[in-house]
């Protein structure tokens, strides 16, 4: 997953993601104003492919999965911050939403050209020829983003299922 960094600070909360005054109107309707008060520009900049990259709490706040929704609405390859809200970050990766956690974010900015490889857990910063250390995920994690999320990978695993109990 390659794309440019959109970088973001620390506390980027979920009303902030996905603003309530938007709820009512579906998701390209909240995804059109994701992150506005933080950056007006980024919901009609940020292209497929794109990173947001943040420093603490990333997703702090509601428990509303619209928050993470609206990222891969947008087309946002995945989210690198210090430290996710643990609702956040589960909601993400059930709604096949990777992300990330890097310790030190080194001299990463915003614009950069950038890298996610999730099975090497480093972010590559191709312009500056940087890596960015991440941890990595457990490999049912994994699994889960490449199925696309939760409902995906049940749907895989009951049809992985079915195809066992069948026979040959």
């Amino acid at each position: 997953m390659s794309g440019r960094v959109f970088l973001f600070g620390d506390d980027v909360d979920t009303d902030q993601l996905a603003p309530g005054a938007f709820m009512s109107g579906g998701i390209a309707s909240l995804a059109a104003h994701c992150l506005e008060d933080l950056r007006p520009d980024f919901a009609s900049t940020v292209k497929a492919g794109d990173l947001v990259v943040a420093g603490k709490n990333f997703g702090i706040g509601s428990s509303r999965e619209q928050a993470a929704e609206a990222l891969r609405h947008l087309g946002v390859a995945g989210v690198v911050a210090r430290s996710f809200a643990g609702i956040f970050y589960r909601n993400a990766i059930n709604l096949g939403l990777p992300v990330m956690v890097a310790e030190d974010l080194g001299d990463l900015a915003d614009g950069d050209a950038a890298e996610l490889d999730m099975e090497a857990a480093v972010l590559r910063l191709t312009g500056k020829e940087t890596v960015v250390r991440l941890e990595p995920l457990p490999e049912n994690l994994k699994r889960l983003l490449a199925d696309g999320g939760l409902v995906a990978h049940l749907k895989e695993r009951f049809a992985e299922k079915r195809l066992e109990e069948s026979g040959p």
